[in-house]
């Protein structure tokens, strides 16, 4: 999947923060004192190296104002330990949660960064009980960690994947409860939710989540939108050495406006 920069102008992304809230988001700001629809998720929903990512497309619909409160590597830790982003969320016309993956989370076997997720900040006594072989002060990051536990032992690895599916579950739980009846869930990804029982792949995002933890959220949404993403078309690639192969991991313009267009049908029923 790819993403062609019309003349080779790299991309303005605009950050902005809301509120009192320390979080950085793709602007511009929206103003949040007309009525809104929030999205929060990942780097698809961020629109990382894409000139108009799902949010604006929705937005200019017309269905209603749009608050991209995507972040590249976010985990629903970022939006829940945020007061600010609880309000927002709390006074959105309705939600959009996109599935984020399970391992940008603080658990019993290690702690993250309460806004940059992906950030592996320690392990427990718990995980070094666990993998007394591995040197945890090697890792910054929580899927080069996970990556290497699995290789050290898939066996162990596995109680540590089920732990994080379990606190994902809830947290994704209590995600959703912060806006009730009000709230689309977003599958958005380059492949199905694999089935229940898989051996973790941690090369696939969403991290360690399977159809069946879907499944299990979708009594507290309103609706449930998956979307595969295809490979794009390659007609340039005008992104930088250091960034191609990101840029090419991540869904492209048309499944962006794929997105927007199944998240329209389905806002345009809840706000009717």
């Amino acid at each position: 999947m790819a993403y062609v920069y019309q003349g080779g102008v790299a991309l303005d992304y605009a950050p902005c923060r809301y509120g009192a809230s320390r979080a950085v988001f793709r602007g511009p700001a929206r103003d949040l004192e007309k009525p809104y629809v929030a999205v929060l998720g990942g780097i698809e929903t961020y629109g990382k190296f894409v000139p108009e990512p799902f949010p604006a497309l929705l937005e200019a619909k017309g269905c209603c104002q749009v608050v991209n409160l995507g972040a590249v590597n976010a985990g629903p830790d970022l939006f829940l330990e945020d007061s600010a982003l609880r309000g927002i969320v709390a006074g959105a016309e309705a939600v959009v949660v996109q599935v984020m993956g399970a391992q940008n989370l603080s658990n019993r076997f290690y702690r993250v960064h309460r806004r940059r997720n992906d950030r592996f900040l320690g392990a427990t006594a718990a995980l070094r009980q666990l993998f007394p072989e591995v040197d945890f002060t090697d890792f910054s990051f929580t899927r080069h960690m996970l990556q290497a536990l699995q290789r050290s032992s898939a066996e162990r690895f596995e109680e540590v994947a089920t732990e994080l599916r379990n606190v994902w579950l809830r947290r994704m739980a209590a995600l959703l409860a912060l806006a009730p009846g009000r709230t689309v869930l977003l599958y958005f990804a380059g492949h199905r939710p694999p089935r229940a029982g898989r051996p973790a792949d941690l090369h696939r995002d969403p991290l360690l989540v399977d159809a069946e933890m879907i499944l299990q959220l979708r009594p507290q949404v309103r609706s449930y939108q998956e979307v595969i993403a295809a490979d794009d078309p390659v007609q340039a690639l005008l992104v930088p050495d250091l960034e191609r192969a990101a840029a090419l991991s991540l869904p492209g313009r048309a499944a962006h406006a794929e997105v927007a267009a199944r998240l329209h049908m389905a806002l345009s029923q809840m706000l009717k």
